[in-house]
């Protein structure tokens, strides 16, 4: 459960540095929305562990040294050029839906609560970067960007 709610933590984080600077005003409120929602599933899921462990979800997300932090290798690379963030958006958000999925049919009825309500938000960061996909698919230049980002980040 940590490295889901790292992986959702660290990701919000890096999403929001495209605030007030991607390439479409339209783009700065998307990616500050997703970012929002995956901070707050940190939150959600830094909560139900710390019930677990006996300590408080700040402590989790803030008072922990660096190696201690779970996160993906993925979700931890800084602002990217544009096509690589949407590459690395879309390979995220398609081994979420997975993920999501998993947890949603968990026995621990708390936990596939909060999993059901993150995959209905998750929908949307699903759309935006399907549509960025095609939308970079649709030039050749788009094309060759996405495809080097891809064989970069996978």
């Amino acid at each position: 459960m940590l490295e889901l709610a790292d992986d959702e933590l660290v990701l919000g984080w890096r999403n929001s540095e495209w605030t007030g600077i991607a390439p479409f005003l339209e783009e700065d409120v998307a990616f500050s929305s997703i970012a929002q929602n995956e901070i707050g599933h940190a939150r959600a899921l830094y909560e139900l562990a710390a019930a677990e462990l006996g300590t408080t979800a700040d402590e989790l997300a803030f008072d922990r040294k660096p190696e201690e932090y779970r996160s993906a290798p993925l979700v931890e690379l800084r602002r990217l050029e544009w096509a690589r963030t949407i590459a690395r958006h879309w390979l995220y958000e398609t081994a979420d839906e997975i993920r999501l999925a998993a947890l949603k049919a968990s026995d621990d009825v708390e936990l596939a609560g909060i999993a059901a309500k993150m995959d209905r938000e998750e929908a949307y960061h699903r759309m935006h970067a399907e549509m960025w996909v095609d939308r970079l698919l649709s030039t050749d230049d788009g094309r060759f960007r996405l495809n080097e980002a891809i064989d970069e980040l996978w």
